[in-house]
C-alpha cells in the first residue's frame, strides 16, 4: 500500500479554459470578487487570486476561444469549489451572485459544510461553501463520517448578508 499523502497537502489552482476571456473575468473578479493578478500570454490567459496569491484560477482561451460547452453526459470538471471562511463571507458571495441575477443550480447542507451551486458563463459548475466546525460533523456509531444532503435555506443564508 502506498503511504498517503502529507496532510497539509492542498489543491493550489484551478486553471479553467473559458471561450471569452473577458465574460469570464467579468464573473471571477466582477461578480465573485477574486483580484485580477495578471493577463498572460498576449491576452489570451489571466490569473486571479484571493489574499494577494500568486493566482487561485486561472482561465484561458488557448485551446477554447469561442468554443461552445461540453455537452452533458461527457467527462469533464463538474465543479470547482470555493472554500469561504465563514458563513458570513459565504453570504456575501451568495448575495454578490443573486445580484448579478446568476440563477442558482442549488444548494444543500451536507453536515460537514453548507454549500451553494451555480454555472459560470462557459456552464462550469461553481461550488461556493463554507466549512463547519470539525466537531460538529455529523458521525455514525462507529465515529465514522456521515455526511448528509439536506435544504439549504439560501434566504436565510443571504439575510446574513444584509
Amino acid at each position: 500500500m502506498t503511504a498517503p499523502v502529507h496532510p497539509a497537502t492542498r489543491i493550489g489552482h484551478v486553471h479553467l479554459k473559458v471561450s471569452d476571456l473577458e465574460r469570464a473575468i467579468g464573473f471571477y473578479s466582477g461578480v465573485l470578487g477574486f483580484d485580477l493578478v495578471q493577463y498572460y500570454a498576449g491576452g489570451r490567459a489571466a490569473f486571479l487570486s484571493a489574499g494577494g496569491y500568486h493566482h487561485h484560477i486561472g482561465l484561458n482561451t488557448w485551446e477554447s476561444l469561442g468554443a461552445t460547452p461540453p455537452p452533458p453526459g461527457h467527462t469533464g470538471l463538474f465543479h470547482t469549489a470555493f472554500l469561504y471562511p465563514d458563513r458570513a463571507a459565504l453570504a456575501d458571495a451568495v448575495a454578490r451572485v443573486v445580484d448579478a441575477g446568476i440563477p442558482l443550480d442549488g444548494a444543500a447542507d451536507h453536515g460537514v459544510s453548507e454549500a451553494v451551486y451555480l454555472r459560470d458563463p462557459d456552464q462550469n459548475g461553481v461550488e461556493l461553501y463554507r466549512d463547519k466546525p470539525e466537531a460538529a460533523w455529523p458521525r455514525d456509531a462507529e465515529g465514522r463520517l456521515a455526511m448528509i444532503n439536506a435544504p439549504l435555506d439560501v434566504e436565510a443564508l443571504l439575510a446574513e448578508a444584509r
